[in-house]
């Protein structure tokens, strides 16, 4: 431990294993807007490599931390983690100033290659401002995570032009289409991915809902990828981590929200004049969040179709990915191509290099 600690304390090391970490990594020319410089991306994984896991929003239990560490030890990942991601703070795995402490010691870390978060849970826009966007800039490395990590990959994104990833937790990697795209995004880069819809086996999925794809709007678009938890994403409006959906395909998603709550806050997204100018809308699974149609009731479909249909954006439902055991890795910044009508995705440049 004390091994980890001491690179913290000496600034030349730092300096040079900042240096020797940038060949790593590549500045692609396709440039983030609210960022004029050009984005950054991490450097691919490889077996063998070290995967740093944090809990930035809830306490994880510990069978939840063992669970993940073994997982990643079977995909051929060594682990690493501190003693923050075990503490306890109320519903917090810490104080604010140590959960932030942890992913900037991870992202300044020369051993550690790559950053899981450990689970979601509330928690993420409490330390957007005490996280070192300049030493995240200079180490940069791939964040991966979603829900309430949402706040986390889009602005960091929006502040260094690093891409981040929308993808499984560490309580949820154990799945093999998740892995399979985890490995696919992160490992195997490609300048042409398609992104395929997972086939649902368990009648649990198939026969309910939540899970029934559709198209709302049919159409093509194309832009760079931003989103995640429909919650955050709405959380961050009139903030100075507001995302910026001009030209972009915004994917949503979200948990055991009642259609009334959807419909709250997909009308607020509606106000947002760059929201009006998105290129696609491409929801997953809302899971948890439908109800049955009764005469005071609406039910997810409804509200989607009602809210998000006279936009006229490209849009679809029911997409692979959400609170649900089956993820896509969606990488933030990366520019991808979207069809609504056959419900289709596929990134357009490689998001590591």
């Amino acid at each position: 431990m004390s091994k980890r600690r001491s690179f913290l304390k000496s600034a030349t090391v730092l300096g040079a294993a900042t240096l020797l970490h940038q060949t790593s990594w590549a500045k692609d020319s396709i440039s983030n807007p609210e960022n004029p410089e050009p984005k950054i991306k991490p450097k691919k994984l490889k077996s063998g490599d070290t995967i740093g896991l944090v809990a930035p929003g809830f306490a994880v239990k510990p069978e939840t931390l063992y669970l993940a560490l073994e997982t990643l030890q079977k995909m051929g990942f060594k682990t690493y983690h501190t003693e923050r991601i075990k503490g306890n703070y109320g519903y917090f795995s810490n104080t604010d100033e140590e959960r932030a402490k942890d992913l900037n010691e991870m992202f300044a870390n020369p051993d550690v290659d790559a950053i899981l978060c450990a689970r979601g849970g509330y928690g993420c826009t409490r330390i957007l401002d005490l996280l070192d966007y300049e030493s995240i800039k200079s180490n940069p490395k791939a964040l991966i995570g979603f829900s309430d990590i949402t706040a986390l990959i889009n602005t960091i994104y929006k502040r260094t032009s690093l891409v981040c990833f929308h993808g499984p937790v560490g309580s949820t990697i154990d799945d093999e289409y998740s892995q399979s795209y985890f490995k696919k995004v992160l490992m195997e880069p490609q300048e042409n991915l398609p992104i395929k819809n997972a086939i649902l086996k368990d009648p649990k999925q198939y026969r309910n809902s939540e899970y029934y794809r559709y198209t709302i709007t049919p159409g093509v678009g194309q832009g760079e990828l931003v989103g995640g938890s429909l919650t955050l994403v709405t959380a961050t409006i009139g903030t100075p981590n507001e995302i910026d959906f001009t030209d972009k395909l915004v994917f949503l998603e979200d948990v055991e929200e009642a259609p009334y709550r959807i419909d709250r806050m997909l009308t607020q997204l509606t106000d947002v004049d760059t929201f009006l100018k998105a290129k696609g809308i491409i929801f997953g699974v809302c899971k948890g969040c439908d109800r049955k149609r009764t005469t005071e009731n609406f039910t997810l479909r409804e509200v989607i179709m009602d809210r998000i249909a006279p936009l006229g954006i490209p849009a679809v439902y029911g997409m692979s990915f959400g609170h649900v055991p089956q993820n896509f890795t969606l990488p933030i910044g990366v520019e991808a191509s979207f069809n609504a009508y056959k419900k289709q995705l596929r990134l357009l440049e490689a998001a590591v290099s």
